[in-house]
């Protein structure tokens, strides 16, 4: 099949034939419609942070080709979506609502003595996350997958993956917005826009969202932010302390500058949170006045707890506890055609 490979660090993809296994144990094959180019796959083809040769592309949806004899949640014909948090299901934390924190992802994969999933001339191929959906086809793990009403179009579909659970996990899971609380967001890009519908879903009472183009600005007003600051023309720490004059409640930060992380730590209020999502570089640092960050009773969360469980119709929330409420996109998702 044909597939984009990841053959060297900052050479970008390659379109070769590669071959994959046939599906075996819990494997769910996957025939690819749409596959959603992240900023992490950026990342990774440009950072020593994956093996190479590699195949990336974690948002994935396809229809299901294929599957393995102890496969139990999907079926011949379903459409599915790839979730890239690798969960096993059984361990302590799987079981007690955190499968971000699976103490053996691995069990996703297979082991080291049985044939690869995608392999090239007879030699191995590295699957990113487990998906590897930059492909005609994906062999993936039932866990790792979703069944999702036929209806929905692929590509949409293929951002629940990592967009949608990113943005609007980071909102409902990590940070638990309540209603009324106050939400500075930060990048108005796909997941910066999801985490906007999640603020609004959990019905924050501010929702401020920060960007230097004018277009995202205006997308996130249609998802539901209620004020917008252009950071080219107004210094953003004093524009959300003039909207919030006693601090925001939760930061979301989803560029991962130096400059931007420190900026959501000034404009936190009493008890707020600062949430760091994105990574625009692996070696990025920030500096933290530790004195101010205790008496403001200010809290720092890395974003590697935002996953929503892979069940298109709940959301996982940190104590294990499923809200019955289905990710509905909305019209303006549906006609902005964005990405990240």
């Amino acid at each position: 099949m044909k597939a984009l490979v990841l053959n060297a660090l900052g050479r970008g993809f390659d379109f070769e034939d590669v071959d994959i296994a046939a599906p075996m144990g819990r494997e769910v094959l996957v025939n690819v419609q749409a596959s959603g180019l992240c900023h992490t796959d950026l990342l990774f083809a440009t950072h020593d942070i994956a093996p190479t040769p590699s195949v990336l592309g974690h948002e994935v949806a396809g229809i299901v080709a294929a599957v393995g004899p102890d496969v139990t949640q999907a079926h011949v014909g379903d459409h599915v979506v790839g979730s890239l948090a690798q969960a096993c299901g059984a361990c302590a934390r799987c079981l007690s609502g955190r499968p971000f924190q699976c103490q053996h992802p691995e069990s996703t994969l297979r082991r080291p003595d049985d044939p690869p999933r995608l392999s090239r001339t007879g030699r191995g191929l590295f699957q990113g996350f487990g998906l590897g959906g930059f492909a005609k086809q994906a062999l993936i793990h039932e866990n790792q997958l979703a069944v999702i009403p036929k209806e929905m179009p692929f590509a949409q579909a293929a951002l629940l993956g990592c967009g949608v659970v990113t943005g609007a996990g980071a909102v409902l899971n990590t940070a638990n917005v309540r209603a009324g609380d106050s939400v500075v967001v930060f990048g108005a890009g796909g997941v910066g826009l999801n985490a906007v519908s999640g603020a609004r879903l959990a019905g924050a009472s501010r929702i401020v969202v920060i960007d230097i183009q004018l277009k995202r600005l205006d997308a996130a007003r249609r998802f539901g932010a209620t004020d917008v600051i252009d950071s080219t023309k107004s210094k953003p720490v004093e524009a959300v302390r003039d909207l919030l004059p006693g601090g925001a409640d939760h930061v979301f930060d989803f560029v991962g500058l130096k400059l931007v992380a420190e900026e959501g730590l000034a404009m936190l209020g009493v008890g707020g949170g600062l949430y760091l999502v994105g990574v625009s570089k692996p070696d990025v640092d920030i500096s933290l006045n530790i004195f101010g960050a205790i008496g403001g009773q200010r809290e720092l969360f890395d974003e590697s707890d935002f996953i929503v469980s892979p069940e298109p119709d709940a959301v996982r929330r940190g104590d294990g506890e499923r809200e019955e409420k289905q990710f509905r996109f909305h019209e303006p998702f549906q006609s902005a055609g964005l990405t990240h």
